[in-house]
Formats: structure tokens, sequence, C-alpha cells
């Protein structure tokens, strides 16, 4: 916080412009510069500050990233930025005017909210944080419709408020938590509060929660971008019950029709990998139903079928060679096809592509795809590649 008290000071906002730019490798000789025309602690903040501004790009994109302050937690655990702009479009949806952001860190989801027309009241226990919303509503342009407040988020009355969006920290002294009812506020806790919105609330929660924790009355959505799994949200006043995968960008979703399992079937001649946002919302059946096809495995989400259908919830593969695990064999294979570039996925096996790839030695102009999976139980490898769309 009191690095941010220098940055926000006009010799700290004019440093910050100087070194924006700084390659990791020359802030030795910078700073060793740039202490004798400015002081030492000042000249720390500014480089620290630039690093993390050059992580933030990948998340905030450069343009925002570089105007926006940052903690070193802020930059790990704040939303996507497509993805709080998706959320914050549904909640306008919705008809939400206003939102109060529990556990606002440093204002990623309210920055998203205030330019969908919402406005905001920002809440953190974290001092630092909550400067740094704050900083960054002002850089912004947003600060008519941000308000930020330091406050512990369970003494916080959202009567007034449309909706309630909280994130509860998924972080502790040892890393990651994984029980909902050890976070950050307790996930029983957002729960509660969700409840009493008036319109609508979301919670943000890790992709893995287990699906026996969702409230029987909250929406389920997983959210991927890019292919990546980002975040679970548990949605309240949208459609109880209701499961969902959403992939960006896009948005496309796919709803849950409480499909039976797809049944086991042989190797097809091509392959669907289902995003993992639809993996994680249990919607394999619905992609298997999409694309005519079935399970490779009873246990494993590889889709098999004959034809291909291509769909935005999964990636086909053609599938060129079919052969029990055997590292002798697959190496002759790709010697003879002359695989050079050689991408290993797995699912359903001990084997790591790092080791496999050590081993088999891939040399050639060609490219392929192999799957260490199994088939029916079985060890199996699938060499093929990837169908354009």
């Amino acid at each position: 916080m009191n690095d941010l008290a220098l940055l926000l000071t006009p010799e700290g906002r004019a440093l910050l412009d100087e070194v924006r730019d700084t390659d990791p490798a020359e802030e030795l000789a910078v700073a060793t510069r740039l202490r004798r025309a400015h002081p030492a602690g000042l000249v720390s903040a500014a480089l620290g500050q630039a690093r993390l501004r050059q992580r933030a790009a990948a998340k905030f994109g450069a343009e925002d990233a570089r105007r926006m302050y940052f903690t070193p937690n802020g930059v790990e655990q704040s939303t996507r930025a497509a993805v709080a702009a998706y959320r914050a479009e549904r909640m306008r949806e919705l008809g939400v005017a206003s939102v109060a952001d529990l556990c606002c860190g440093i204002g990623g989801d309210a920055i998203a909210l205030a330019r969908a027309g919402i406005r905001v009241l920002a809440v953190d226990r974290d001092p630092a944080a909550v400067a740094a919303a704050r900083a960054n509503a002002d850089a912004l342009g947003l600060a008519d419709l941000i308000e930020v407040r330091e406050a512990d988020v369970t003494d916080v009355d959202t009567t007034g408020w449309d909706a309630v969006f909280a994130d509860p920290a998924r972080r502790g002294g040892r890393g990651r938590v994984f029980d909902p009812q050890a976070y950050s506020p307790p996930l029983s806790w957002a729960v509660a509060a969700a409840r009493t919105a008036s319109r609508a609330a979301a919670l943000k929660v890790a992709p893995g929660i287990p699906h026996e924790a969702v409230p029987a009355d909250a929406e389920a959505e997983w959210v991927s971008d890019g292919g990546d799994v980002k975040e679970a949200v548990l949605w309240f006043g949208t459609e109880p019950g209701a499961v969902r995968a959403t992939l960006l960008p896009g948005p496309r979703t796919l709803l849950s029709r409480r499909l039976p399992d797809p049944p086991v079937r042989p190797v097809g001649r091509y392959l669907y990998e289902p995003d993992g946002a639809v993996v994680r919302a249990h919607l394999v059946a619905e992609v298997a139903d999409l694309v005519g096809g079935g399970l490779l495995d009873a246990t494993i989400a590889y889709v098999t079928a004959d034809d291909l259908r291509p769909t935005p919830y999964a990636t086909a593969y053609e599938i060129t060679d079919h052969l029990p695990f055997n590292v002798k064999r697959l190496k002759a294979l790709l010697r003879q096809r002359e695989v050079g570039t050689l991408t290993v996925k797995k699912r359903g096996s001990a084997v790591e592509p790092e080791e496999l790839r050590r081993k088999v030695r891939p040399q050639g102009p060609n490219a392929a795809t192999v799957f260490l999976t199994r088939v029916a139980g079985a060890p199996t490898v699938l060499v093929g590649h990837p169908v354009q769309p």
C-alpha cells in the first residue's frame, strides 16, 4: 500500500511511464541508473509494478494493464478480463443495475461490471487490494460507478443492491484450498449472502467444485477461455438446477439435458476431445449426442465416432492408427511416418508426455498427435491429427 502511494505521486507516475517496457534482465542496470535521480524505494516500487503490469497484460490486455495497479496476489487471483466481461453482460441482461462485489481484490470484476453500466460497491478487507481497486477505478475513468470500501465482507449490508457477486479466497497459507467450506469466507456464508439478493447473485468458485456441493437452488456454470478452464460460477435467480458449460470467446453455451452416459464403442475414424469446461460440467454425454458418438472407455472423457460433425464444444481429430500401448511399436510407427513434431495428450494413462517424447525421439518433417488412453479398459495408443474447423 505504501508502494502504491508513492507511485500515485506525479514523480511516481512519470517513473512508471519511464520503466514501463523494462526487460527483467535489465532491471539491475536500470535501477542503478534511476537511483541517481530518484529515491531507492520509489525506483523499486516502479520496477516491481512494471513487472506486475507485464504479467497482467495476458489477463487484462496491454492497454488496460499499463494503466492499472496490481498486487502480486491480485495478478494471480483476478478474473481474466474476458470472463469478467461475459459475467457482467449476463448481469446486465438479467436487469441488474447495481452489484455488491464482495472480496473484490484489485477490482477486476468491478471494472467489468462498471463498463457494462452497472453501479458497484467493491469491498475487500485487504488494504493493499482496496488501494489498488480504488486507483484502478480512477485510472480507467470508472470512479463514478465504483465505490470501494475496506471492510470485512461478512459485516457488509447488501440491502439496496440488486445483485451480489462474491469471490471468496481459495488460497491459504499452504496453497490452494479445495474444500468449499475452507474458502475465506466459507461457501456456506457466500450462498446465504447470495440468497438475500433481490434480483440475482453469482459466486465464483473453483472449477473442481464437487457437483454435490452445488446448492439445489443454484445454476452451475463452468467457463473456459481459449480452451482453458477458468472458473465455475454458482448463479442464483436464474435457472435453479441448470448446468451449463460456456466457452469464450463467443460466448457459446452448452446446457445439460440430463442425458444418460454414452455407450462404450470401438474406435471410430474420429476422436473428439471435449473442452475442459464441458468435462467439468459433466456434459460429455451432450457432446457425444451432438457428434453421434460413444466413449472409448466408460471412465474417460474421449468421444469417438465414424463421422465428422464439427462442434465448438470439442476438438476433432482424425485417427490414423490404433495400437496397444507399446513404446517400441509406437517409436517404429512414428519413424515410418517421419514424425518430428509430436503432440502428446493423455487421459487415463500414467505415462507422462515428456517421458514418452524422450523415449520415441521424434524426427522428421511431419506432425502427429498421440493419445495415451484406455479403450474398453485396455492401455492404448491412438495416433492422428486435428481436423481443421
